[in-house]
């Protein structure tokens, strides 16, 4: 077992990435306050994993709530059935609550977690490689609108992270792919060296061996951690984990949630961002068909809908929490390994590069 800290000061919490984890009672009893326990899954975790967690709350109050499976529920009214149960159940400001499941139970617990009685203590046991190498560590948690993706939510610290490699093993082969768009993130904006390992390592990641995914993880959650204790509410560098997220929230938006994995969608925001670097003179070329080359030997894809306009791009973007007076600014690539938020970008390139996208499959 690695453990890692996210360094917040008295928000600092651990992360442990190991196997068997979900045996180990003694990890999650120690973060919990209290005596009543919410474990929150979905329909496709909670039979796989929920009894596990279960056995290592022995001597609790439990309630379960087991949400519908997609991205398409993250929404009000299945964060409004988490405080019913918390309601029913009689639940008091000293509860915690447990995520267990990918990104939409971690993102959604979390947001109830801050909001159920002004702000409860929240675990988090990430069971998609999406959640364990992003959405679990950090604290950003919400829920999404029709309008925008994660536009309502709030910064709530969990109190720790139990990464579990083994639940992998249960995980299909789409869900892994995305996944693996948000390690390879890590190697575009801050480690040009990891990223040449991802391209060296890349089948076995997909063939999913022990050592190779435990080593992305856990490469994956030091980066993150390390740009979270520098910026835990996103007020400069932490913008840079948003690489691709604007394109690709403008996608989710469009297709409809769920339509498009969120990994995926990322996937293609990160190309587009790295075309539009190089069109700058920024990026160089073959780099952006480095980029191109891992995420589709991931398996994920590169460009966006064709029935998507520019003008559907830019509305959509214009929708973005990285707005400020009007002005959209991006996460954009100086370098491999070296990116910059920036709202200095020439509109005829942006426009290049949403109208020649959708075109090059």
């Amino acid at each position: 077992m690695n453990t890692l800290t996210v360094d917040l000061g008295t928000r600092s919490y651990r992360i442990y990435i190991g196997q068997s984890l979900l045996g180990k009672a003694e990890l999650l009893q120690k973060y919990i306050t209290g005596k009543q326990v919410m474990v929150v899954s979905n329909e496709t975790v909670a039979p796989l994993y929920l009894k596990d967690v279960l056995g290592m709350l022995a001597g609790f109050e439990t309630a379960t709530v087991i949400l519908p499976d997609g991205e398409q529920y993250k929404n009000l009214d299945t964060l409004n059935t988490i405080f019913s149960a918390l309601l029913e159940n009689r639940f008091n400001r000293d509860c915690t609550l447990v995520a267990l499941g990918g990104g939409v139970v971690g993102d959604i617990t979390g947001f109830a977690a801050a909001s159920y009685q002004r702000g409860v203590s929240f675990l988090q046991i990430p069971t998609t490689l999406l959640a364990q190498v992003d959405s679990s560590v950090g604290g950003k948690t919400g829920v999404n609108h029709p309008q925008g993706k994660n536009m309502i939510g709030a910064f709530h610290q969990p109190r720790c992270v139990l990464i579990d490699t083994n639940t992998l093993d249960t995980l299909d082969d789409r869900q892994l792919a995305a996944g693996l768009a948000e390690v390879i993130k890590y190697g575009l904006i801050h480690d040009a060296g990891f990223f040449a390992w991802l391209e060296a390592n890349m089948d076995a990641l997909k063939a999913r061996d022990k050592q190779a995914l435990a080593y992305a993880i856990e490469r994956s959650c030091t980066i993150k951690a390390e740009i979270v204790a520098a910026d835990e509410r996103e007020n400069g560098k932490r913008a840079l984990l948003n690489l691709g997220h604007t394109f690709g929230h403008a996608i989710e938006t469009c297709t409809g949630y769920g339509s498009w994995l969120h990994g995926e969608a990322v996937a293609t925001g990160m190309l587009m961002a790295a075309d539009l670097s190089a069109r700058h003179g920024w990026l160089q070329p073959e780099s952006v068909k480095r980029a191109e080359q891992l995420l589709q030997l991931a398996g994920l894809p590169t460009t966006p809908p064709d029935s998507m306009s520019e003008a559907q791009f830019r509305e959509l973007m214009s929708i973005d929490k990285k707005v400020i007076g009007g002005k959209l600014r991006l996460v954009l690539l100086k370098n491999m390994g070296e990116a910059i938020v920036t709202g200095d970008f020439r509109q005829d390139l942006l426009s290049e590069t949403l109208n020649m996208a959708g075109k090059n499959a």
